[in-house]
C-alpha cells in the first residue's frame, strides 16, 4: 500500500507540473505566435510598401531622364550658338590678319623689287622691260630683212676662169726656185640691193 500511496502521489505531483508549465507556457506560446504573425503583418506591409515606392521610384527616374534630356538639349543650343558665335569672330580675325599679312608681304616684295632694280640700273643692267622692247625691234627687223631679201632677184655666180700658166724664168742653180704664187681671185659683180638705212629699219 505505500508503494501505491507513493505512486499516487508522484502521479498527482506530476500531473500538477503539468499543469503548471502548461498554465506558465500557454500565455508564452500565444505572445510568441502574437510575435510571429506580426513579424509576417510587417514583412506582407513592407513588401506592398516597397512595390509602390519602386514603382514611385521608377517614376522618379523617368521623370529624372526627362528633364536630363531637356536639360542636355538646352545646354548643347547654348553651346553651339556660342560657339558659332566665338568662331565667326575668330574667322574674322583670322581673315583680317590674313589680308593684313598679304598686304605687308606685298609692300616689302614691291619695295624689295624697287631696290633691285635700282641696283641694276646703276650697274647698268638692262630691266625686262627693256629687254622685250630690244627683242620687239629684233622682230620687226628680221621680218623686214625676209621681206625684203624675197623681193630681190636672185644673183648669178660668175663663173670662175681657170688661172693662166706664166712660165717660170730658169734662174741660176745656187738659188732655190720660186714658189708658184696662186692665182689671183677676181672680185664677183654682184648687183647692188637698194638697202634702207638702220635707222629706218629699226622705226
Amino acid at each position: 500500500m505505500a508503494k501505491k500511496t507513493l505512486k499516487k502521489k508522484v502521479m498527482k505531483k506530476k500531473v500538477q507540473a503539468k499543469s503548471t508549465a502548461t498554465n506558465f507556457a500557454g500565455p508564452v506560446v500565444d505572445s510568441a505566435r502574437e510575435i510571429w504573425l506580426a513579424g509576417l503583418g510587417a514583412f506582407s506591409f513592407a513588401q506592398n510598401e516597397s512595390g509602390k515606392i519602386i514603382e514611385q521610384g521608377n517614376k522618379l527616374f523617368e521623370k529624372l531622364v526627362s528633364e536630363g534630356v531637356k536639360l542636355e538639349k538646352k545646354t548643347r543650343n547654348v553651346a553651339e550658338s556660342t560657339v558659332g558665335g566665338i568662331r565667326d569672330e575668330v574667322e574674322s580675325k583670322v581673315g583680317a590678319v590674313r589680308k593684313q599679312a598679304v598686304d605687308n608681304w606685298d609692300k616689302l616684295e614691291t619695295i624689295f623689287e624697287n631696290r633691285v632694280a635700282r641696283v641694276l640700273g646703276q650697274l647698268g643692267v638692262p630691266t625686262a622691260e627693256d629687254v622685250n622692247k630690244l627683242s620687239e625691234r629684233v622682230q620687226t627687223l628680221a621680218s623686214k630683212v625676209t621681206a625684203m631679201s624675197q623681193t630681190a632677184k636672185p644673183v648669178k655666180a660668175v663663173a670662175k676662169k681657170p688661172a693662166a700658166k706664166k712660165p717660170v724664168a730658169k734662174k741660176p742653180a745656187a738659188k732655190k726656185p720660186a714658189a708658184k704664187k696662186p692665182a689671183a681671185k677676181k672680185p664677183v659683180a654682184t648687183k647692188p640691193v637698194a638697202a634702207k638705212p638702220v635707222a629706218e629699219a629699226v622705226k
